[in-house]
C-alpha cells in the first residue's frame, strides 16, 4: 500500500537583518555596570539598538535619545591623555559611557548621533568628506521619517491637563504639544518655566496650512512637521525648553514598606525572589489543601461491596426501579424480589446430568447448583440451601397458578 503523499516542505522564511543609519561594534557601560560590555550596535531614528552579534535579528537592549543633552570625550581612568576611543552620552537622567576601537569610529558615532538629535550635520568633528555626505543622507531620511511621525511630547490632553502634567512631573520636561482647543486641524504648545521664583505657563498656537505647520508668533515660522515645531522651540530658547517625556518604566523588583521595630521608621524592603515552582492559579478553582488538626473529621466507614451482597441473574438486564427493604445482617445477603418476572417457558428445563464443577463460595461450603438457563440467582454460601429450595417451590406454585 502506497503511503500518502506529503505536501512539499516550505522553507522557513529567513529573518531580515535590521537596517540602521550606522552600525559597528560598541562597548557600553551603564550607570549600574561595573565594566564595559561589548555589543553590535546600530542607530535607527532616535534609538540605539544593541545586539549580541552582528548576525542577530532581535536586539537585547535599546537606548532612547529623546532625552539627549550632550556628548563628551572621555579620558580613561588612570590615563594622562585621551586615546580617542572613549566618549560619554549624557542624557537627562543618566550617563552612558562608550568605548570603540579607533578614533575614526568614535567620531562617526558622535556625528550620526548629533545628526539625528539636532537635525543638522555637525561641522566641528574630525570627519572626511565621505563621512559628511553619509550624514547628509541620514539627515534627509530622518526628516522624512519625522514628517510622518508624531513626537513623543505630543499628548491628547486639554489645556488644563497639560498644565497639571507639567506641574506634577517637572523632571520629565517643560514643553508639551497638544491638540488645538478651537477644534481646527492644528496644535498648541504649552510651556512652563521658572521666572523670579514663580512658575510661568505659556501657550502658543500652531496653525496647519496645507502640508506645513506655521507657528503663530511675531514673525511666523513655517515647519514641515511637528517634530520640526518642537525643534524650533528647543533651538530658539538655547535648550531651556525640554520636550516632555513621561517616564513609564516598570519596576523589576517587588518591594514593600515595613516599620522598623528598633527606631520606628518606615523602611523599604525587597524580599528575595522565591524559588522556582508552579504558580498558584488565581482564576480557576482553588486546589484542595490538607485540613488542619482542628478541622479534621472522623473517617467515614467503608462502603459495603455490593458484589458480595448481590448476584446478577444471567440474561437479565440491569434493574431500573428499586425498592428499599429492611437492612439485613452483614452475614445474610439482601434478596430483592422482582416486581414482575419475565414469562417463563412452558416446561422447566431439566437439570444437567453430567457433573459440573462446584462454584466457589465465600464461607468454604458448597452451594447448590441451578440450571444455567434458569433465572434464579446463584447463592454463594451453603447455609442458604434450604432458603433456595423454599423459593424454588414458591416460584413453581406461582407459575402453576398463572397457567
Amino acid at each position: 500500500m502506497a503511503s500518502a503523499l506529503r505536501p512539499p516542505r516550505v522553507p522557513k522564511p529567513k529573518g531580515v537583518l535590521p537596517s540602521h543609519y550606522y552600525e559597528s561594534f560598541l562597548e557600553k557601560k551603564g550607570p549600574c555596570d561595573r565594566d564595559y560590555k561589548k555589543f553590535w550596535a546600530g542607530l535607527q531614528g532616535l534609538t540605539i539598538y544593541f545586539y549580541n552579534s552582528n548576525r542577530d535579528f532581535q536586539h537585547v537592549e535599546k537606548l532612547n535619545l529623546g532625552a539627549f543633552e550632550k556628548l563628551t570625550d572621555e579620558i580613561p581612568w588612570g590615563s594622562s591623555r585621551d586615546p580617542g576611543t572613549h566618549f560619554s552620552l549624557i542624557l537627562r537622567d543618566q550617563e552612558i559611557k562608550f568605548k570603540v576601537e579607533t578614533l575614526e569610529c568614535r567620531e562617526m558615532w558622535k556625528g550620526f548621533i548629533l545628526t539625528v538629535v539636532e537635525l543638522r550635520v555637525p561641522t566641528d568633528l574630525t570627519l572626511l568628506p565621505g563621512h559628511l555626505y553619509m550624514m547628509s543622507e541620514v539627515l534627509a531620511k530622518e526628516e522624512a521619517r519625522r514628517a510622518l511621525e508624531t513626537p513623543s511630547c505630543f499628548l491628547k490632553v486639554s489645556r488644563l491637563e497639560a498644565q497639571l502634567l507639567l506641574e506634577r512631573y517637572p523632571e520629565c520636561g517643560n514643553l508639551l504639544l497638544r491638540p488645538s482647543g478651537d477644534g481646527a486641524d492644528g496644535v498648541s504648545v504649552t510651556t512652563r518655566q521658572m521666572h523670579n521664583g514663580t512658575h510661568v505657563v505659556r501657550h502658543y498656537k500652531v496653525k496647519r496650512e496645507g502640508p506645513k505647520y506655521v507657528i503663530d508668533v511675531e514673525q511666523p515660522f513655517s515647519c514641515t512637521s511637528l517634530d520640526a515645531v518642537v525643534n524650533y522651540f528647543v533651538s530658539h530658547t538655547k535648550k531651556a525648553l525640554v520636550p516632555f517625556l513621561l517616564d513609564e518604566d516598570y519596576e523589576k523588583v517587588l518591594g514593600y514598606v515595613e516599620a522598623d521595630k528598633e527606631n520606628g521608621e518606615n523602611v523599604w524592603v525587597a524580599p528575595s525572589a522565591p524559588g522556582p515552582g508552579p504558580a498558584p492559579c488565581t482564576g480557576g478553582p482553588k486546589p484542595l489543601s490538607p485540613a488542619s488538626s482542628q478541622d479534621k473529621l472522623p473517617p467515614l466507614p467503608p462502603l459495603p461491596n455490593q458484589e458480595e451482597n448481590y448476584v446478577t441473574p444471567i440474561g437479565d438486564g440491569p434493574a431500573v426501579d428499586y425498592e428499599n427493604q429492611d437492612v439485613a445482617s452483614s452475614s445474610w445477603p439482601v434478596i430483592l424480589k422482582p416486581k414482575k418476572l419475565p414469562k417463563p417457558p412452558a416446561k422447566l428445563p431439566k437439570p444437567p446430568v453430567g457433573p459440573k464443577p462446584e462454584p466457589k463460595v465465600f464461607n468454604g461450603g458448597l452451594g447448590r447448583k441451578l440450571p444455567v438457563s434458569s433465572a434464579q440467582p446463584l447463592f454463594p454460601t451453603a447455609g442458604l440451601a434450604d432458603m433456595t429450595a423454599e423459593l424454588q417451590k414458591k416460584l413453581e406454585k406461582r407459575r402453576a397458578l398463572e397457567h
